[in-house]
């Protein structure tokens, strides 16, 4: 397959491949409401299930599993990853408790723990810097695909079949795509000798195809050492921050939005999913393609611009949040939700594609993955479990509008986040041309000197 066919076959495989990946937690949100009666849960409870539960071995495990990303085969972890969440989330549908559906999620959250690090990873291979940019936007565009899915089917589905059957299906997909993987996609790592890997190299950028040579694994640096390198680099400890907040209040609103429709405004399982497969779903497929063609096409290179319209857009968000929670009027919170949609995706390319850039090759997957421990600690497993513990609090005094209280306290905190990513955007060029885009291998020499924060 030629080079330029493969890197499109291989962008579109993982791009879906995250999409399903995605899709169960967005399905669990439209689910939640089903599952805390069927179930007899508190909202607390629910927070526990939708968040912490979830995310404590979702980010743990992206550690050991990113490491191999970056010194072993990615096709064979892909394969095996999302085999894995494939069959826990179709297991989902035969929990009969609180207890039993904590431990088969934990199981969802280990497999898919592998799909981020290793489609990251195997995107900035193939990708130069000035690429990335579009490259990781339309990966990311795996996330609102799993928005139009996971409200729109899951709204239908659970109104239907409930929402038992409606996990069983949502896990069948999954592996095909893991066969797919394993019969179609090929680790540039392996099975190449120096001298063909010289000849590949040579082919693959005159025809502009910009794959990286694979470092020897001789000179792969040690965990030690990649945590050294991550830590001196004050841009991507900025950016670690900015994601971990814009998560922490992405997820503690996102995750309790089906509930807080029904519960406020009535709305169906599948009138929630409509509206919000068209405005997370639609609009968020276009704003993530936005983000990263406007990067690409006027700010190549130029990161420090980027991360300053990121700063302005956040801030942007928390004012639109705040208003969708705060307005008595339909119109007015549909349209402002549709702000917050464009503002939390047009920003997803250009951030993962800085923080790759800003890592050397043999570090990419272990970044993302060191990102992702942080975020989604923080993020999927505390953004949820407090606004479910503050809507519970607020039941004494808001009764049935204890959620959209609940939702209102969270919103202004995206200002928050868009101050550590204008502080990132004062550091990047600096770090960005300390590692100047090439591999670092494990020598102590080449670690930047620390800067204070």
């Amino acid at each position: 397959m030629p080079t330029h066919r493969y890197r499109r076959y291989l962008l579109i495989l993982l791009t879906v491949n995250l999409g399903f990946a995605f899709l169960d937690r967005v399905a669990l949100g439209m689910l939640l409401q089903d599952i805390k009666v069927d179930l007899d849960l508190s909202d607390t409870q629910l927070g526990v299930l939708s968040g912490i539960a979830f995310a404590l071995f979702y980010a743990v495990m992206g550690i050991p599993l990113a490491r191999w990303a970056d010194t072993g085969n990615r096709v064979t972890l892909l394969t095996l990853t999302t085999g894995l969440w494939s069959l826990a989330v179709g297991l989902c549908g035969v929990a009969s408790s609180f207890v039993q559906l904590i431990f088969i999620r934990v199981g969802v959250a280990v497999g898919e723990a592998g799909a981020f690090p290793v489609g990251i990873s195997m995107i900035a291979d193939y990708f130069n810097r000035a690429e990335r940019p579009r490259a990781m936007a339309i990966y990311t565009l795996g996330g609102p695909l799993a928005l139009v899915g996971g409200y729109l089917l899951a709204g239908v589905l659970n109104e239907l079949v409930g929402w038992r059957t409606t996990f069983m299906l949502m896990g069948a997909p999954g592996l095909l795509i893991a066969a797919l993987a394993w019969l179609t996609l090929k680790e540039p790592r392996a099975s190449e000798s120096p001298a063909a890997r010289g000849a590949s190299l040579n082919a693959d950028q005159r025809s502009g195809a910009d794959v990286l040579p694979t470092v020897p694994q001789e000179q792969i640096p040690s965990l030690r050492m990649v945590l050294k390198v991550l830590a001196s680099n004050r841009t991507f400890r900025w950016l670690l921050l900015y994601i971990s907040i814009a998560f922490f209040f992405v997820y503690g609103n996102l995750q309790w939005l089906p509930s807080y429709f029904m519960r406020s405004w009535s709305f169906s399982s599948g009138e929630v999913g409509l509206w919000f497969a068209l405005i997370f779903g639609a609009v968020g497929l276009f704003a993530t393609w936005l983000g990263g063609e406007l990067a690409t096409r006027f700010a190549p290179c130029n990161e420090r611009l980027q991360l300053l319209t990121v700063s302005f857009v956040m801030i942007a968000c928390g004012l639109l949040s705040t208003l969708v929670f705060a307005s008595s009027h339909i119109p007015v919170v549909l349209v402002a939700l549709t702000g917050v949609s464009l503002a939390i995706n047009v920003s997803s390319g250009p951030i993962y594609a800085i923080i790759q850039s800003l890592v050397p090759e043999r570090m990419r997957a272990v970044s993302m993955a060191l990102v992702m421990l942080f975020a989604n600690l923080v993020g999927m497993g505390l953004g949820p479990l407090a606004t479910g513990a503050l809507s519970d609090l607020y039941g004494e005094w808001a009764g049935a509008e204890s959620l959209r209280y609940a939702l209102l306290t969270m919103s202004p905190g995206y200002i928050v986040a868009a101050w550590f990513a204008w502080r990132a955007s004062r550091t990047v060029a600096e770090d960005l041309t300390a590692v100047d885009d090439k591999p670092v291998l494990s020598a102590e020499s080449q670690i930047p000197k620390a800067s204070a924060v």
